[in-house]
């Protein structure tokens, strides 16, 4: 497999800035140059999208292609089944550089799953809305807190790294959320997590609460964004401006509902529109896409950004002149940096350059009216 250079990268990314007046209007950021880890929950939060179910061989599979990726954190859940246990076991015994995760509740039984698995960082969620505490659990706030502080002391005294996700942050009382992440802080907990868990966050309303945690907490913060408005990305974006090292991904967006943000887009965007340092092998990204989509069956949309089958199709007469004399007239990103390939489609909206292109592949010199008639 090649692998894209850093270089190559670096210099899309000046590209970027040079081609047109955008990155003028983009302004300046608070990314360019920052470290931002990637975290990938498809073996997690992936499974929870209807139709989703991976073997473990597959599982083991995709941790090692995504540690081969780039990612920083693979995130599983070993409370699921024995299959999901016997999966995370054998993930965390492959040795991969990339953070192994498990997953579960803030109950100490989940805890115990975690250390039974093998991993040596556990991720502990529970919910923070009034909603939630009512509904779903039937709990108080102060219950809340106390059950949530009773999991991280005891994982703490097994010697457990621990991230503790704030369920429906983005839903819940804004001060209730600070001082639950300051009990959290004097716990010594090693990450936070704040989900957008219904996508009800505009990408303003996702700064404002990530701001409003790091403001107050000395604690290293994930973003979780779900996709439910169609802005998980610029959520995910949002929240790292406001502060956060961290942001939750899948391939092909997958997860409850509708899912999260993507792995490629995510990855790409940080990189390329925000000069962010992310350790990803871009050109990979195509071809996890697709290894995703055939342990599922679940199709890539074509429109899909950067690994859809449309990504890098051109159709209409002008674009597919345009970028037979320059590709970079109507692609920001060329397709071999995702691992994608350029495809032009010669129809009833074909031009005469386009024409001549066609006429030029067989062989064929002609004249100015031959090329009208084929286009």
């Amino acid at each position: 497999m090649l692998v894209m250079k850093d270089d190559i990268i670096e210099k899309l990314g000046e590209d970027v800035e040079r081609v047109g007046f955008g990155p003028r209007y983009n302004g300046k950021n608070s990314l360019k140059g920052r470290k931002i880890k990637i975290l990938d929950s498809t073996l997690r939060e992936g499974e929870q999208f209807p139709g989703c179910s991976f073997t473990n061989s597959q599982r083991v599979q995709i941790a090692w292609t995504l540690d081969f990726l780039g990612v920083d954190a693979i995130e599983i859940s070993p409370i699921i089944s024995r299959q999901h246990m016997e999966a995370c076991k054998k993930i965390v015994q492959a040795g991969l550089n990339a953070t192994i995760v498990a997953h579960g509740r803030a109950l100490r039984k989940d805890i115990d799953q975690a250390l039974e698995c093998g991993a040596s960082f556990a991720a502990l969620y529970h919910s923070v809305s009034d909603i939630h505490l009512k509904y779903k659990l039937r709990v108080s706030r102060e219950e809340a807190l106390s059950r949530t502080l009773d999991a991280v002391d005891y994982a703490k005294a097994h010697g457990l790294q621990i991230r503790v996700t704030l369920e429906d942050a983005s839903r819940a009382d804004p001060e209730y959320v600070v001082a639950f992440a300051k009990e959290l802080e004097r716990a010594h907990v090693d990450r936070i997590s704040l989900p957008d868990t219904v996508g009800i966050m505009a990408p303003s309303g996702m700064y404002n609460l990530v701001k409003h945690v790091k403001d107050n907490v000395n604690v290293p913060l994930d973003v979780h964004c779900h996709n439910d408005m169609g802005l998980a990305l610029a959520n995910s974006i949002a929240g790292l401006e406001a502060g956060a090292e961290q942001v939750h991904v899948t391939a092909n967006g997958l997860g409850e509902r509708v899912g999260i943000a993507d792995l490629a887009q995510t990855s790409l965007a940080l990189k390329v529109l925000y000069g962010a340092d992310v350790n990803i092998r871009f050109n990979m990204l195509f071809e996890i896409s697709r290894l995703i989509e055939e342990y599922t069956s679940i199709p890539v949309p074509n429109s899909a950004p950067l690994v859809g089958g449309n990504a890098y199709k051109h159709k209409a007469g002008t674009h597919v002149a345009a970028v037979l004399r320059n590709p970079k007239t109507y692609e920001l990103v060329p397709p071999k940096v995702v691992g994608n390939r350029r495809r032009l489609v010669f129809g009833g909206l074909l031009g005469k350059t386009g024409a001549e292109f066609l006429l030029r592949m067989f062989g064929i010199e002609a004249e100015t009216e031959t090329k009208k008639l084929v286009s």
